[in-house]
């Protein structure tokens, strides 16, 4: 995969021409000029304010931080040279965000706001009490941020520069890891909040001018199809047809059993991954938490689902119309990448500063006052950017598009049981203690052992016959995703209802049928207080519910169309 965006026209060593320098130094600037007014827009000296922008955000910032925090450097070449190798079906993974982003803000933002929680963990100790289940799911937690969001993002992103550029890795990533760095340690989620922002607006325009330009050089959508079949790489990619373009290349639903992507994997089994990613991640639920009220989260994951539609005609068409990158706009693409790398990796840090300081350091000081709390969430972020730097050299020695591959199959494995937990946390009241720790660990043992498979049996070069084991060459991962959450989900209520039910007063404020509609009290240790007001007002809220159909409309209209 990383060979793709290699450039036709250009050599890497050419110079860059004063425009492509131009947009890019204004890229840097505008990005320092918003990460310090942000800064100094919010109290960043207490609890709320640095890790919450405190609970004072606008709709806008906060749908545009949900777009730019899932659309990391990693996923946006991930998508173009998925979408050359192998057609449309990878849009997929975007557009079933719609109903994840709907159900957070519908469903779990409700429940998360009246719990006054400020991580995923503490809501989980909060309703089954204990320490464990929080501690687990902060570690690994943190362990799926370092080993699988930071180094996608960095190696994509430092390989497009190296590619486009010729500058050196080492140099590149490290200009980009200090600048995001800077402004996550100073400003914390209030400016990663509006730098995404920004982020989002030259992604989208960017990514629009890109796909305008590469639409017009093949002469529209239906010429598209028509050559594209036609196409043979020059690059030789192992995918499942020996590098000829699929048949199936135009259609998002595919065969179930022999399909690349089959479709039941990708309505059940993704669906799975995405309630994990949009409703129980850190990285995202901090961003709704950040509402200013309720009608703000949901407006906000209203404006990211909308956003979340482009993909497919802004990236992942482009990405199989050409691995040409026009000279022309180099600049503005570099600047889109840079924008995408930049805005997963400050989310990145200031989540998972987030998950430490407030799981990990206070259990480990419980009389921790706030300055020393705010004092080691920016330590934690300096610590991540140097880990960061030294993971540069891991990520070149190792092969980088198998490095991609292996990487989304390890969230694959691990992120379903944590999915089965919090669903049944939230809805189901009898689900205690013992059940969820003993599901989780289950799920964790399943995943392992699945991932060792696939470690030690990787699978087979084109036209070489699939001799691995029934359970990796019959079960697709997403198939499997689907059968460890209900494996898990299995064992949290088994668990449960053999063990005494939780007291009825612990679920106050903590499951979806036992919220009291009234503003939301200052969790255990009197830190995090949720925002002022729960709702928006009656005219707002029939705003918000008539968007949330016609998204639904929109996103069930291009299903059919492109099914």
């Amino acid at each position: 995969m990383e060979g793709n965006s290699t450039a036709g026209s250009f050599t890497p060593s050419q110079q860059f021409s004063v425009a492509d320098l131009v947009v890019i130094v204004v890229y840097f600037s505008l990005n320092v000029a918003v990460g310090i007014w942000s800064s100094c827009r919010v109290n960043r000296n207490t609890i709320s304010g640095y890790f919450l922008a405190g609970r004072d955000m606008a709709w806008w910032p906060i749908g545009a931080s949900l777009f730019a925090s899932s659309e990391g450097s990693g996923l946006f070449i991930g998508l173009a040279g998925t979408g050359a190798a192998g057609g449309i079906a990878v849009t997929g993974f975007e557009w079933n965000a719609t109903y994840a982003l709907l159900a957070l803000a519908w469903v779990f933002v409700p429940v998360y706001i009246a719990s006054g929680i400020v991580t995923m963990p503490e809501y989980l100790q909060r309703r089954f009490g204990g320490e464990r289940i929080r501690m687990y799911l902060s570690s690994l937690s943190l362990l799926l941020s370092v080993f699988t969001k930071i180094s996608t993002d960095l190696y994509s992103g430092a390989l497009f520069v190296q590619v486009c550029l010729g500058w050196d890795l080492y140099l590149s990533t490290v200009l980009m890891l200090v600048v995001t760095g800077l402004y996550t340690i100073a400003g914390g989620l209030a400016a990663v909040i509006y730098t995404d922002a920004l982020q989002t607006l030259i992604m989208v325009l960017g990514a629009i001018m890109l796909a305008v330009k590469a639409f017009n050089e093949i002469g529209g959508y239906p010429n598209l199809e028509e050559a594209y079949l036609k196409a043979i790489p020059s690059k030789i990619v192992p995918n499942t047809t020996c590098h000829l373009p699929r048949a199936d290349a135009m259609h998002l639903f595919r065969d179930p059993v022999s399909g690349d992507l089959p479709w039941t994997g990708m309505t059940f089994g993704l669906s799975i991954m995405a309630t994990w990613y949009w409703c129980t991640d850190q990285v995202i639920v901090q961003r709704s938490l950040s509402a200013k009220s309720l009608g703000h989260a949901k407006a906000g994951s209203i404006l990211a689902s909308y956003l979340k539609m482009l993909p497919l005609f802004v990236i992942i068409m482009p990405g199989m119309i050409s691995r040409v990158l026009y000279p022309g706009l180099r600049g503005l693409m570099i600047a889109v990448m840079m924008a995408a790398l930049m805005s997963s990796l400050t989310s990145i840090f200031n989540s998972s500063s987030t998950l430490f300081t407030m799981d990990i350091w206070r259990k480990l000081r419980p009389g921790a006052g706030e300055r020393e709390l705010l004092l080691v969430g920016r330590v934690v972020t300096v610590v991540l950017v140097a880990l960061s730097v030294v993971w540069i050299p891991i990520l070149q020695s190792s092969s980088g598009g198998q490095l991609y591959v292996y990487i989304q199959a390890v969230t694959s494995y691990l992120a379903p049981p944590v999915t089965a937990v919090f669903i049944l946390a939230v809805f189901w009241p009898r689900a205690n203690e013992q059940g969820a720790f003993w599901g989780l660990m289950a799920g964790l043992v399943l995943g392992l052992a699945r991932m060792g498979l696939e470690l030690v049996h990787p699978p087979p070069r084109c036209g070489v016959p699939d001799r691995r084991p029934w359970l990796l060459a019959d079960i697709h991962y997403l198939h499997f995703a689907m059968l460890l959450c209900a494996a898990t989900g299995t064992i949290v209520v088994g668990g449960s209802l053999l063990t005494s039910p939780p007291p009825l007063a612990q679920l106050k404020d903590l499951t979806w049928w036992t919220l009291s509609r009234k503003p939301p009290q200052p969790s255990v240790d009197g830190i995090s207080q949720g925002p002022p007001d729960g709702e928006c007002p009656p005219f707002w809220a029939r705003i918000c519910s008539i968007n949330a159909v016609i998204l639904m409309c929109i996103n069930i209209f291009c299903y059919a169309y492109f099914a």
